[in-house]
């Protein structure tokens, strides 16, 4: 598995054109640990994948993307941080495995991270596992089968994929059972 970059602008602009914003945020990156800064016209930076996307939703008027109840926002902050804090930065192929089994436990009667409504979260998190998605196997793939669920239900979200690889999940099991 490659090794995970630290979130970058790339994110930030694909969530951009997805929330329909206008094309002109200046990002850049905090020196070697890639920390996304965004230049506002009217202030001072920003800094930071999740203070920078909350942001951008805010000024896109898509604030549903945070969570519509007091519990809804906490479980999308929740995992807004588990995406900087776990996601960004871990390569070895321990420390993903442990985060996509973690991953497809929470996501076995859920159809989102915020249980029924699609966020922000699921944003993030699906442009940070891409890189991990795209690099399994078919059979590790059917280990993490409610991550695959997930993955798979977001990449097909309108406006999401834009130009990243469309990740293919097996529909049928190549193998009989002879019972």
């Amino acid at each position: 598995m490659a090794a995970a970059a630290g979130p970058g602008p790339e994110e930030l602009i694909l969530l951009e054109k997805l929330l329909g914003l206008k094309k002109g945020n200046k990002y850049g990156a905090l020196e070697a640990r890639k920390i996304p800064v965004l230049q506002t016209n009217n202030g001072p930076s920003l800094t930071g994948l999740t203070t920078i996307a909350i942001h951008l939703v805010k000024q896109a008027k898509k604030e549903q993307l945070l969570g519509s109840t007091a519990e809804e926002k906490a479980i999308v902050q929740q995992w807004l941080e588990y995406r900087v804090t776990q996601i960004a930065g871990h390569s070895n192929k321990e420390d993903i495995r442990i985060i996509l089994k973690d991953l497809n436990l929470y996501l076995e009667d859920k159809v989102y991270l915020a249980r029924n409504n699609f966020t922000l979260a699921d944003i993030l998190m699906y442009y940070g596992l891409h890189h991990i998605i795209a690099e399994l196997t078919v059979q590790e793939k059917e280990k993490y089968l409610n991550v695959s669920r997930w993955f798979n239900h977001i990449q097909h979200y309108p406006g999401i994929r834009q130009h990243l690889s469309n990740i293919v999940f097996m529909k049928n099991r190549l193998y009989t059972n002879p019972h």
